[in-house]
């Protein structure tokens, strides 16, 4: 019953795609990152309802003007950076222990047991090029934009890998397409969500 409950993630995907636009952006990223004032406080109002916000305005505030001189680094800076490193170990940890995941499903799509490792390693790899490339284009497209897209890939990916794996005794081919499939939902996970 593994593939109910895969559908089940894939509808709650649906809702919050849904839902999705009618939400404001975040009031911090509109304030620090867009430099929105007045798109800052309409968010706050939306999100909190009415109110007077403006100590966490105050607050955000002097978080611009401490951060005002802090130089935005890029994927190969922070990579660089001692500061950062047990954040670093420890998602690189929880990447190369994801690599155990998705075992029952590539045994489900018939593949040979001597190519699940690898395809596990993939999968792993695949995660950690997607939060890189999300890291790098977040501040271009703005985190809206990537979750609604995310959440629409993922939806769609997730239709794809159902019906390959209800057509994957039928067609020897079709094995392989649940694997990329796979690897493309954790890419447009990583990406968005």
């Amino acid at each position: 019953m593994w593939n109910v409950l895969l559908s089940f993630s894939g509808l709650l995907a649906l809702i919050q795609l849904f839902f999705l636009p009618f939400f404001p952006e975040s009031p911090p990223y509109l304030l620090l990152q867009k430099g929105d004032k007045a798109g800052c406080l309409k968010a706050m109002k939306q999100l909190w309802g009415e109110g007077n916000y403006h100590t966490e305005f105050d607050d955000m505030m002097k978080e611009k003007a401490v951060t005002k001189g802090t130089k935005i680094m890029n994927v190969l800076e922070v990579l660089k950076e001692p500061s950062v490193y047990p954040q670093l170990s420890t998602m690189l940890l929880l990447l190369l222990s994801l690599q155990f995941c998705g075992l029952k499903i590539f045994q489900t799509a018939n593949l040979q047991e001597s190519i699940i490792p690898y395809v596990s390693l993939g999968v792993a790899i695949s995660e950690l090029v997607s939060i890189i490339f999300c890291s790098s284009i977040i501040d271009h497209f703005g985190r809206r934009i990537l979750l609604w897209g995310g959440y629409l890939l993922m939806a769609l990916i997730l239709v794809l890998l159902e019906t390959s794996l209800l057509l994957s005794d039928q067609f020897l081919w079709m094995r392989y397409c649940s694997v990329v499939l796979i690897f493309l939902f954790l890419i447009a996970y990583g990406i968005g969500p």
